[in-house]
């Protein structure tokens, strides 16, 4: 039970007294009472109890309050509710006299908590039930999902003392939700954070390369940051201006993101930092004092004008505001430049909450309109989960582009959005109309993709319906919502139409229909839904008087099996067993006699026993994939709720793999044949294939083999690293 929950008196006096100390500011005396009695009555419940449920409450209550204090800027109604709901809700303490503390909006973070946690000890944050309504929560009250980012925080920041299934499960969620929402609600310190530890718990051994990196490189990147920020310091001294720079290294992750997607190796990176500028600006100069920075800097270095993001005169979604700039630096390296204010760069690490501080709680209108349109994605409840979950997807990381109407009207859309979006996004029945567009004075079709700066009319028909196809390129939520339910209202037509049509004729050549026949023949006829059925025979795509053909000869087939059908007598009788399912638990166990599951080793990694591993649902089937796949960061930020839990039965198999060493060494006299014959030598292991190159003096090398488990396969890589000239021996995944 144990998640680092252990805390000792000094420690829950320290988490005390920050709390304390944020409580009694502005706020009501007898609630901040209230509150110090309840931390201290818990603690006393609990203490010298380090495995009990109630102080593992607390702890993750007081440390998450902590996180939300600190790192995200909430106030107190949201400190309150934290401590509340981990404390009394969850921690089983008698909630006698705390009716005071609870206000209009502690009650209301208080539901959207209980709504969340409802199914947590059932299912993972990223399936079904506890996915939607961690949705909702944030649709009715956004202060909830600020609360269950910093409380994934903590858990994340706890989990190294948990088993690995563990931490996998909280990775996934990490990647797949949590990183996602932080990065849309502007809090990028946290999303690094996230997506650090998810990369540190799934694949430890690119990480610590990556880290170790970094801090072999650590003092020539200082070095060429003071190299760069001299002469800049100069003269922005002579301005006058307040200001702070420094130099801001990529997080683990991204540079992780880069390697894999550029194919490039760790010293081809060279925008491994960023320069940030930070000015001490009144609001009214804010701007201008930016762009006086950013001339100064492209009067030293030279600018790639390609490279220009301007977040000053259109801020993103999220509150970001921010200028910035790739100049070139001494040695001819690209070097990202940000030009920023204190005020915007409060904003960037703490995202919208600090951005209330601001302009209030009501101040964030791209918000609203970004819930507005995560609520109209969730009303649909016939649409199934995957298709919810895809549409909210699109809208978290997409870049944003800005277009106009005629008017000069100011619309936000993601970047890939259509003349249809737009049409969307300024009302839905324009979109339901819509049959073309003029951009920028010039006819196109519906489908055309609009870049930033375009100004767009719609052009709209009264006998234009929704098609079905309009959902292959419409991208927003708001779009693709409204085209679901339309096509479903004009479905509800047709079947109607067509049930009608079927039962006519029935009646008509006197056939009585039998209705668990018909759907006997709809699901022979590969119809995934009865509706699809109508609607083909609505569409004219199939005949009813084939259809009713068909019906017939099912019939007649029935008739035969029946007479045909030999009796069988009790005593003769026997049980089929099924096959075994994957448990109850959600649990796969791969096993030598696993049956009625399919599954298969996923290429790309190629799992042996012994290695950490999950399942992922495709359409082939299940896939079984190494924890540290370099596929794995992907599906569990784009699939989260296909991933399943997996381990191997047992502790030896019976079974033998083929994986792929990649060997490199010194290209001396009989190193191959000494490689060879320790594997030839090594008990279980059996050589199917060997590629060997040499060039400079070096040999590198692919051997493939077949073994039993990861201790076999451990127990070779060492040998073979012991062998005189061999400089490095890896397993290829």
């Amino acid at each position: 039970m144990s998640e680092n929950t252990f805390i000792t008196r000094s420690e829950f006096f320290r988490l005390y007294a920050r709390l304390y100390s944020f409580l009694r500011q502005e706020w009501d005396v007898r609630k901040v009472s209230g509150l110090k009695e309840l931390l201290l009555h818990s603690f006393k419940k609990v203490e010298g109890q380090p495995d009990s449920e109630a102080l593992y409450h607390l702890v993750l209550a007081m440390r998450t309050a902590v996180i939300i204090i600190d790192e995200i800027g909430l106030k107190q109604p949201a400190v309150c509710a934290v401590l509340l709901f981990h404390t009394v809700v969850e921690g089983g303490h008698s909630p006698d006299n705390i009716d005071h503390l609870i206000d209009i909006e502690v009650d209301s973070i208080l539901k959207g908590l209980k709504k969340v946690n409802q199914f947590s000890d059932k299912k993972s944050a990223v399936e079904s039930e506890n996915y939607i309504k961690l949705l909702l929560s944030i649709a009715e009250d956004i202060r909830v999902v600020f609360i269950m980012i910093a409380q994934q925080l903590q858990r994340m920041r706890d989990a190294k003392e948990r088993e690995p299934s563990h931490r996998l499960d909280l990775s996934v969620e990490s990647t797949y939700l949590y990183a996602p929402l932080a990065h849309r609600l502007g809090l990028y310190a946290i999303k690094s954070e996230l997506e650090d530890l998810s990369l540190k718990y799934t694949d430890r051994e690119q990480y610590d390369f990556i880290a170790r990196k970094l801090n072999e490189t650590k003092r020539s990147r200082d070095r060429y940051i003071s190299e760069f920020i001299g002469p800049v310091k100069e003269r922005l001294d002579k301005t006058g201006l307040k200001y702070d720079i420094k130099g801001r290294t990529k997080s683990i992750h991204s540079i992780q993101n880069k390697l894999k997607k550029q194919k490039i190796e760790f010293e081809n990176i060279y925008d491994l930092f960023a320069i940030r500028v930070i000015l001490d600006a009144p609001p009214e100069q804010e701007k201008a004092q930016c762009w006086q920075v950013y001339s100064i800097i492209t009067d030293m270095y030279q600018p790639n004008p390609k490279r220009l993001k301007d977040w000053l005169s259109i801020p993103k979604s999220n509150g970001y505001e921010s200028l910035h700039i790739t100049v070139m630096g001494p040695d001819g390296r690209w070097v990202e430049v940000q030009i920023r204010s204190k005020r915007m760069d409060e904003i960037a690490e703490r995202g919208l909450a600090a951005h209330w501080k601001y302009k209030g709680v009501k101040g964030e209108t791209a918000l609203d309109n970004w819930l507005s349109s995560l609520r109209e994605s969730l009303e649909d409840s016939d649409a199934n989960l995957s298709q919810k979950l895809t549409d909210f997807k699109l809208d978290l990381y997409d870049e944003e582009i800005f277009v106009f109407t005629p008017k000069g009207d100011l619309f936000k859309l993601p970047k890939g959005a259509t003349v249809l979006d737009f049409a969307f996004a300024i009302h839905s029945n324009l979109g339901a109309a819509c049959v073309s567009g003029r951009v920028n004075g010039k006819n196109v079709p519906i489908r055309h993709v609009l870049k930033s700066g375009d100004q767009v009319a719609v052009n709209t028909s009264s006998h234009q319906t929704p098609k079905q196809d309009w959902l292959s390129f419409a991208v927003t939520s708001k779009a693709r919502a409204k085209i679901r339910q339309l096509l479903k209202e004009e479905a509800g037509k047709q079947v109607d139409i067509a049930k009608e049509t079927l039962s006519r004729r029935m009646r008509n050549r006197k056939i009585e229909v039998d209705e668990p026949r018909l759907m006997q023949l709809i699901k022979k006829l590969r119809y995934k839904t009865v509706t699809e059925f109508y609607v083909d025979i609505a569409s004219e795509k199939i005949d009813v008087n084939w259809v009713i053909d068909r019906y017939l000869e099912l019939e007649n087939k029935e008739s035969e099996n029946r007479e045909s059908h030999a009796t069988v007598s009790a005593g003769e009788f026997t049980l089929k067993t099924p096959s075994p399912e994957i448990s109850g638990s959600d649990e796969l166990i791969i096993d030598q006699n696993l049956t009625g599951v399919d599954y298969k080793l996923a290429k790309c990694c190629n799992p042996i026993f012994g290695d950490d591993i999950f399942g992922f649902v495709s359409s082939q089937g299940i896939k079984i994939h190494r924890v540290n796949c370099p596929n794995a960061h992907d599906l569990f930020s784009r699939f989260g709720y296909r991933i399943l839990k997996a381990r191997w039965s047992g502790k030896t198999s019976s079974s033998s793999y083929t994986i792929v060493l990649r060997v490199i060494g010194n290209d001396q006299l009989n190193i191959v044949a000494n490689l060879m014959s320790i594997i030839s030598k090594e008990e279980g292991v059996q050589m199917r294939s060997i590629t060997i190159d040499s060039n400079d003096g070096l040999f590198q090398g692919n051997i493939a083999v077949m073994l039993g488990d990861t201790s076999m396969l451990d127990q070779l890589i060492k040998k073979l690293r012991a062998v005189k000239g061999v400089k490095s021996v890896s397993r290829l995944n």
